[in-house]
């Protein structure tokens, strides 16, 4: 079903306060609602003293039911950063189901000046929220928010998370009784952290015997402002008398947390690695970044221009969740480089080419919101494009185009991370805690963790020799703007894509060969990219003036991507294949059997590759998926998705398939 309110429905009472059309109902107190934030949600879950507490890596998470304006974020903020030590770090989920579009949220924002430098970020990173998982980071990797975009009983139950302190702060249980449910309350009490609390403004009987239910025990206590009680308790454990959640499948469970010194070592600094690193030395890692090359970006990182090409689907799918949740990421990483350089959010339109497309598009138009994908027809699309078109087409507004390597270096450069350039690693080994990096018999680095993020050139390792990746050779043209072509005004895809000029060039491509090993660019292949330019728009051919010149004297480059057979990247720790096949082998009887045997992990190797021609979308986003393994921190993604994505995967349907 297509979402119908991708966004709040508001209406401004004369003081300027929103309040929603749907539920009748304010978004905070017409008294103060700083105040009441202040004593229902922070005092009430003694929050000044539980960050004081806090030591310089540890971190505080925090689950909200309705963020709203971001209202009981932004002072969660302000006092953590009124009390936290430097090193420490706030973690925020919160559920929402009709997130304020950005103009409404900073209209409500600016009621509260107090908050203004804090408001100022999260309006600044507050771009591509869409539905499902929206992580965004705030404060240079300091405070984490992830909003879970949708019905709680759809999202929640998808978080793998331990919540130290609950924000019980929906639409009021007379208006919205679907956010006071037995069933909400039991995805709390499962995502609740040994003695977590809990809070909410409401006193309604029936809410605190619910949730004293759920395993927390509830207290009325003094209100404020016109509330005469409210209520909060704690998590005392699960209920005896409530089933137990599933147990966690051991091969996608967390491996235990390292006990070492937190350093790393990330092999490949392309954008996978890049951003690895990044989320890494966010969370105060020390990390190496061994790359064989002189400089980041050197393979297929390092194309001029890249797109921000969503591919989805209009079924849900693993791949099509990552998708969205990975645009978004991406996107809001984007707003802190140099538009119109490192790249421009110009949008993407592709195009409707044959009868199949066309039929897939409006799937697509009927499953997502209008804000991310919108279906203009051929007139439409060609106004759009600014040259002529033969097909209509979707349109994604946020999208457009990035130059990796921009993305790379400013990942790259971040405090805590050593760039090791010159450093090629071909053989990994474990000694004692420790993992080594020879190139030979030459020890390059060593570190407890080691992240191998080099595309395809992992299988070189033995540990990580049987992971199924496959290389393709992708070609990509550059053609010399002209007056003429400076008529595009948006990323065009068809089987390929051209991209409006950068630094007077505009990029083409890519071609697919899954045979070729050689890196050289071949004029057959520019042929190639041209035919597919002429199927985009012979328009535009025509502006650029190709027939006037040989296809010899086309500049361009070729580099191999790294796919999958699912097409799903490969993020996640390593296990020891053998023993993983020797643990798990009844499961190749029966595939429903769940054995109690703790994965064989290698302990501190983790992966990060397989990004195919997607890697500026899913690349980003799984840097902090692998940080949120390390830290034992809330994932990124839901747990089905970040499972999809999980290097045991394999191993696993070879065991059921006896095909090992």
């Amino acid at each position: 079903m297509k979402p119908v309110l991708p966004h709040a429905q508001l209406d401004w009472d004369d003081q300027g306060r929103p309040r929603s059309r749907v539920f009748d109902d304010v978004y905070f107190s017409d008294k103060s609602g700083l105040d009441e934030t202040r004593y229902v949600f922070l005092e009430q879950n003694r929050l000044a003293e539980r960050f004081a507490a806090l030591p310089a890596a540890g971190r505080l998470v925090i689950g909200e039911t309705g963020f709203g304006t971001g209202l009981n974020f932004l002072c969660a903020w302000q006092l953590f950063e009124q009390h936290a030590v430097a090193g420490a770090r706030l973690h925020f989920v919160s559920v929402e189901k009709y997130p304020l579009s950005p103009a409404d949220l900073q209209r409500a924002l600016a009621l509260w000046p107090e908050l203004k430098p804090l408001a100022d970020q999260l309006l600044k990173h507050y771009v591509a929220i869409h539905q499902g998982f929206q992580r965004i980071t705030l404060a240079n990797g300091r405070v984490t928010l992830t909003l879970l975009i949708g019905d709680a009983l759809e999202q929640l139950p998808q978080l793998d998370a331990q919540i130290d302190a609950w924000f019980l702060d929906g639409f009021a249980p007379a208006k919205n009784p679907d956010m006071w449910t037995a069933e909400l309350f039991v995805e709390l009490a499962r995502l609740a952290a040994p003695g977590s609390t809990i809070s909410t403004f409401t006193s309604t009987g029936w809410v605190r015997r619910l949730l004293n239910a759920a395993g927390f025990k509830m207290k009325r206590t003094p209100g404020i402002g016109h509330k005469w009680e409210i209520l909060r308790g704690e998590f005392l454990g699960w209920p005896a008398d409530v089933a137990p959640p599933a147990p966690e499948k051991p091969w996608f469970a967390r491996p235990a947390p390292i006990s070492a010194e937190r350093r790393a070592l990330v092999i490949g600094a392309g954008l996978a690695g890049c951003a690895t690193a990044a989320s890494l030395a966010a969370r105060g890692w020390q990390v190496s970044l061994l790359e064989r090359h002189e400089a980041v970006a050197q393979e297929a990182s390092g194309n001029p221009q890249g797109v921000l090409y969503l591919k989805l689907s209009a079924h849900g799918t693993a791949l099509s969740q990552l998708i969205v949740s990975g645009f978004g990421y991406t996107r809001r990483l984007l707003e802190t480089l140099q538009r119109g350089t490192d790249w421009d959010d110009c949008g993407v339109l592709q195009l409707a080419f044959n009868a199949k497309e066309a039929e897939r598009h409006a799937q697509l138009a009927d499953a997502f919101a209008e804000d991310l994908l919108q279906w203009l027809d051929q007139p439409e699309a060609q106004a759009r494009a600014g040259v002529a078109l033969a097909h209509g087409g979707l349109y994604y507004p946020e999208g457009g185009w990035v130059h990796p390597p921009a993305l790379c270096q400013a990942q790259a450069a971040q405090a805590n991370i050593e760039l090791l350039s010159h450093h090629e690693v071909l053989e990994l080994r474990k000694v004692d805690e420790h993992w080594q990096a020879f190139d030979g018999e030459r020890l390059l680095a060593s570190a407890p963790v080691v992240v191998l993020a080099g595309a395809a050139e992992i299988k070189r390792f033995a540990q990580s020799a049987e992971l199924p990746l496959k290389r393709i050779r992708g070609q990509i043209t550059c053609l010399a703007e002209t007056a003429q072509s400076q008529a595009l005004t948006t990323v065009v895809c068809a089987e390929g894509y051209v991209a409006p000029a950068r630094l007077g060039e505009h990029t083409l491509g890519a071609s697919f060969d899954f045979n070729s090993d050689d890196l050289t660019p071949t004029t057959a292949e520019h042929q190639g990219n041209l035919a597919m330019l002429e199927e985009i728009s012979s328009d535009l051919v025509a502006r650029l003036h190709l027939n006037e010149q040989p296809v010899e004297s086309l500049q361009g480059r070729a580099a191999f991507r790294c796919t999958s057979p699912d097409y799903l990247p490969i993020v996640g720790p390593l296990a020891d294949r053998e023993a993983f096949i020797q643990a798990y082998a009844a499961l190749s009887k029966d595939a429903r059997q769940i054995p109690d045997i703790a994965c064989p992990w290698l302990d501190g190797l983790y992966v990060n590759s397989g990004h195919g021609s997607r890697g500026l979308i899913t690349a980003p986003l799984s840097g902090e998926l692998l940080a949120a393994w390390l830290n034992n921190e809330p994932l990124p993604l839901p747990r089905s998705v970040a499972e999809a994505c999980h290097p045991n995967r394999f191993a696993l349907r070879n065991l059921i398939r006896g095909t090992r």
